[in-house]
Parts: C-alpha cells; sequence; structure tokens
C-alpha cells in the first residue's frame, strides 16, 4: 500500500497545523511526537545525524502514528533530493535558498519530466513498484508533494522576489536564528531589522501567493506568529522538548529531596 499524504491538501484548504524539528537519531521519539498530538515532523538531514536510511526508520514511525513527514535536506543536489524523496516522505525543504538558481535547482529535483528531472525507480515512495499505475503515480507525486524553501539569510529576503516567481514553490519558510545571525543581531528576534525582513517576506509571500511557516518556541511567540499571518509551525524540536521535560523533573525532584532529608 502507498502511503497518501494529506498534508498540502490539508494547508490549501486553509488550515493551521503544528509539528515539530527531529534531530535525534531513532524512531521512538516520532512515535511519542505522534501520540501527542503533532500533524507532522520535520526529518533533520542538514543539522542532525539523519541519512535516508535512518528517517525511513523514523517516517514509518510517523505514519504509523497517521503524522506527516518532511525531510529537510542538507542540500539542493539532485541525489540528495532524489533519495530523500524515494522514501516517501510528505514534503521536502530546502536549506539556504539565497537566490533564483538554487531555488531553481531543488525545485527541478522533486519534479518528475517533463516538469523536472527526477528520475524514477521502484522505491518505497512508489510502492516497491506496486503502484497500480505508474502514470497516477508519478501526476500525484508531482501534485501531492510539499515543496518549501527556508529563508534565513539577509541575501535570501532581498531575493526573495525572484524566487518566489517559481510557481512550484509551495511554501518560504522563516529560520528566525539564523536570520537574525545574518542581519547581525544573533537571537533577538524583535530586532527592527528582523521584524521588517519577517514583514517582507510575508507581503511578499502574500503577492506571490506563497504559504508561509516558521519556527517558534513559545505559546506567546505562537499566537502572535498566528496573528501575523503563519499557519505552519515548527514548534521547538524534540531534543529541546526533551531536555526541558528532564529538567524540570530534576529541579523539582531535587527540591523535593532537600524538604524531605532528615
Amino acid at each position: 500500500m502507498i502511503i497518501r499524504s494529506t498534508l498540502k491538501k490539508r494547508l490549501l484548504s486553509g488550515e493551521t497545523v503544528l509539528g515539530t524539528f527531529v534531530d535525534t537519531d531513532g524512531s521512538d521519539i516520532v512515535e511519542i511526537l505522534g501520540n501527542s498530538g503533532f500533524d507532522f515532523v520535520v526529518l533533520d538531514m542538514e543539522h542532525a545525524p539523519g541519512t535516508p536510511q535512518s528517517i525511513m526508520n523514523q517516517l514509518r514511525a510517523a505514519e504509523g502514528r497517521g503524522m506527516d513527514a518532511i525531510a529537510r535536506l542538507p542540500n539542493t543536489e539532485r541525489t540528495t533530493v532524489l533519495r530523500a524523496l524515494d522514501i516517501g516522505v510528505s514534503g521536502a525543504l530546502a536549506p539556504q535558498i539565497n537566490d533564483f538558481s538554487t531555488a531553481h535547482e531543488f525545485i527541478d529535483a522533486t519534479l518528475y519530466p517533463p516538469f523536472g528531472c527526477r528520475g524514477f525507480a521502484s522505491t518505497r515512495a512508489t510502492g516497491y513498484g506496486l503502484a497500480s499505475s505508474i502514470p497516477e503515480y508519478l501526476a500525484e507525486a508531482n501534485s501531492d508533494l510539499l515543496r518549501i524553501v527556508q529563508c534565513e539569510t539577509e541575501t535570501s529576503v532581498l531575493n526573495l522576489n525572484e524566487i518566489a516567481t517559481i510557481k512550484e514553490i509551495d511554501m518560504v519558510f522563516v529560520g528566525p536564528y539564523d536570520l537574525s545571525l545574518s542581519l547581525g543581531v544573533p537571537g533577538d528576534f524583535n530586532h527592527p531589522r528582523v521584524t521588517e525582513a519577517i514583514d517582507k517576506i510575508l507581503a511578499i509571500c502574500k503577492e506571490r501567493e506563497k504559504m508561509t511557516g516558521i519556527f517558534v518556541s513559545s505559546p506567546e511567540e505562537l499566537k502572535n506568529r498566528i496573528k501575523q499571518g503563519f499557519r505552519f509551525f515548527t514548534y521547538s524540536m524534540d531534543a529541546l522538548i526533551f531536555a526541558a521535560a528532564a529538567k524540570n523533573i530534576t529541579s523539582v525532584a531535587r527540591n523535593v529531596m532537600r524538604e524531605m532529608k532528615p
């Protein structure tokens, strides 16, 4: 059976979706995240040790819990994109998209001919060759994959109007940490340089009819971003979520132990 993703359709229908980054190299945490109610996970192959093999097992865990999985790619090279898509992810997030040429390279690699240069093989994405109709599979793969470019540098913001002319780009994802670094104000998301850049991104995406996504790390930040018009959110990441929970447990437990000490 070929797993059909509904994430892109849900977004196009106007839904707001919640996910998180997975930077650990295992499938158990993905199952826990699915049980916890996340709509999707972003399996990180850029900053994390993820490989096509390891994220394939994480993808299976996500599918088993009714959750979509997106691959954040390490680069936009054709074979890198191809290997990630062939395992059957719902979408691909391309980092460091700073110019039209890089964006086009990414999009071209995600599309089967005659629209792009993606090669065909009997991989997991095709049900290991058991797709009932190859032409039907090719059409669905071209239309259903969520294609996301990451805007995370000053150069990307400056070139975004041209980048966003590529019609197959579905979404522009804002990386606030790297964007603040590029703008010379590390971690200061409320600095005018950062807020102005994000406002510009939103304005361009609205004009070009592109969806927008962003990383958030608190309920208040999530609330503010929804007000701005974002509908796709990665809330923190698995390691940070676990670290915060573990720190809270040890802090509370140590206080109890001190209070109960004879």
